[in-house]
């Protein structure tokens, strides 16, 4: 799995010694004091309860939940959130093939351009009412305002409609072979099914609550913002017959409860984690590897096996990002090696990344990319800043104090801009705020910003289809909202490339442009194991964390 990392590895030890002998020496630090300071570590409220019941889980997630409509942003948080409570027309097996979830039976006409879909037996909302065609299509035409590949359907279609309670049609202008593939989207914002009085508030309008058809219903009554939130099994939910696959086949729920703990600090979490109180962490900080892959009682295993591509998203409205040369002065700023040295100190899982496409999809390519540099090149985004007209403009960074990588590579970016003469400030929050605030399209003064940081799996980064991070179609596109109308139209043909070779030769031309308007400021790529004790079995290996198929084993 991590086999292509070793020649990193060795360079990465070779030019990087005396860092690698500080980082290990930190390390070795924190490995000697939580060893020591465990027992005493674990949080009041968690050691005060009776010890868990063996169908209820406890989870540390990375980051917050504050936004619980997964149509309004894609975080992970509300990700993990709405696969737990809703369902979805189709899903990607763990090869990436589309399959029927909550449809039965689909056919497609003889000229290509109409899909009639049919609900299968037993969907029901966690309120009692029957799933419809009717909650379908609304949910449809909600989720196409904000979805790439829903942009892209609602452009070739001529009518989303029902036929009966049970059966819908999507009518096209002409046929659109990757439809089924659009629909079964693993890429936020996935398109889950609402109820239809829900999913017909208009895109921009949050839906307030978490009624859904899917294997877990959240529970509102033991919800406690900022400290933990429940979920429990929903004993109406009737599975498919497949066994689990990817995303795909039958959701079953093996325990009562799963309990979303908010534990900001990773020490705290790791102590809880050794203690039994908690049974699962997300994102444990590297430095801490060595403690759990010492524990007899827990594991360190990898679901997103892709790795995660983490960049810098920069605001194309706002000084100084409005201007193109300032934008590349941050692709020869960025030391790819150095931030890879604080987000993944241990370089099996860490390496450089320069294609807009990421490094394990079919369209990799390594267009354009002469500005990539080991060390990278201040003098030249100096110089590229002053270009750009620079005059000393506040530049924001939105620090996610409560998740380590994001906040360990703001630190970076605004010591890097500070060193060069540039005006960067921190404005630290929880991960929540940060996904609140960068809705704001404002100047700075008005509680703006100039650079987030965030991630995005390496198997999905590739796919301009359904993948937000790749638009370019201004204030329609992702948060940062670049524009390109040049590489838009190119996008636009992706779908009737009729090849890989054509799709190959497209990501090129796609990539060439990219990297001259720079959408995107690629930080590395990471792979990042989760923890558990061992006692919890079968989760499933998929980047979006999915809470049914996985086991506890009692005492």
């Amino acid at each position: 799995m991590v086999a292509w990392f070793s020649a990193k590895a060795k360079k990465l030890a070779s030019n990087k010694k005396g860092e690698l002998n500080m980082s290990i020496s930190r390390r070795e630090i924190m490995k000697m004091g939580l060893a020591a300071g465990t027992a005493l570590s674990i949080p009041s409220i968690l050691r005060a309860q009776a010890a868990p019941a063996a169908k209820t889980v406890h989870m540390v997630i990375s980051g917050d939940l504050s936004v619980f409509d997964p149509i309004l942003t894609t975080t992970n948080p509300t990700a993990y959130h709405s696969l737990a409570i809703y369902d979805t027309l189709f899903s990607l097996d763990s090869k990436g093939i589309p399959q029927p979830q909550m449809v039965g039976n689909w056919g497609l006409s003889d000229d290509k351009k109409t899909y009639t879909f049919e609900l299968r037996d037993g969907l029901s909302f966690h309120d009692g009412s029957p799933v419809t065609a009717a909650d379908c299509v609304a949910s449809i035409r909600r989720w196409v305002q904000v979805h790439p590949g829903g942009q892209l359907l609602i452009e070739r279609a001529t009518d989303i409609s029902k036929k009966d309670d049970k059966t819908f049609t999507i009518t096209l202008k002409e046929p659109l072979g990757v439809l089924i593939d659009i629909l079964a989207t693993t890429t936020s914002p996935l398109l889950f099914i609402m109820r239809e009085n829900d999913a017909n508030r208009p895109a921009t309008e949050q839906v307030t609550s978490s009624i859904g058809s899917g294997p877990f219903k959240f529970n509102q009554a033991l919800a406690k913002p900022g400290a933990s939130f429940t979920y429990d099994k929903n004993e109406n939910y009737v599975p498919r017959n497949e066994p689990a696959d990817g995303y795909a086949g039958g959701k079953v729920v093996n325990v009562d409860r799963v309990i979303w703990d908010n534990i900001a600090d990773q020490q705290t979490a790791l102590a809880a984690l050794q203690g039994g109180e908690i049974d699962f962490v997300e994102a444990p900080p590297p430095d801490l590897f060595p403690v759990i892959e010492s524990d007899p009682n827990l594991e360190l295993q990898v679901l997103n096996k892709s790795g995660d591509v983490y960049f810098l998203r920069l605001n194309f409205l706002q000084k100084p990002f409005d201007n193109v040369k300032a934008r590349q002065a941050m692709l020869h700023l960025i030391d790819q090696e150095a931030f890879l040295q604080v987000m993944a100190p241990d370089p099996q899982y860490a390496r450089t990344v320069t294609s807009l496409f990421g490094n394990t999809t079919p369209y990799s390519n390594d267009e354009n990319t002469g500005w990539f540099k080991n060390g990278g090149d201040p003098e030249k985004a100096k110089q590229l800043f002053n270009e750009a007209g620079y005059a000393g403009e506040k530049v924001v960074i939105l620090q996610a104090t409560n998740i380590q990588k994001f906040n360990d590579a703001a630190l970076l970016v605004a010591s890097a801009l500070q060193k060069i003469g540039i005006n960067a400030e921190l404005a630290p929050s929880d991960w929540g705020g940060i996904g609140k605030r960068r809705t704001n399209k404002g100047p700075v003064e008005e509680g703006g910003w100039s650079i987030f940081i965030s991630n995005w799996p390496d198997q999905e980064i590739g796919d301009p289809l359904i993948s937000s991070f790749a638009l370019a179609n201004g204030e329609k596109a992702w948060y940062g909202w670049p524009q390109s109308d040049e590489y838009e139209a190119l996008r636009a043909t992706w779908a009737d490339a009729g090849s890989l070779e054509e799709r190959q030769a497209l990501a090129r031309k796609m990539q060439g442009i990219w990297w001259d308007f720079v959408g995107a400021v690629l930080l590395g790529e990471t792979i990042s194991p989760t923890a558990h004790r061992k006692a919890l079995t079968d989760l499933l290996e998929v980047p979006l964390m999915c809470m049914w198929n996985m086991q506890k084993v009692s005492g």
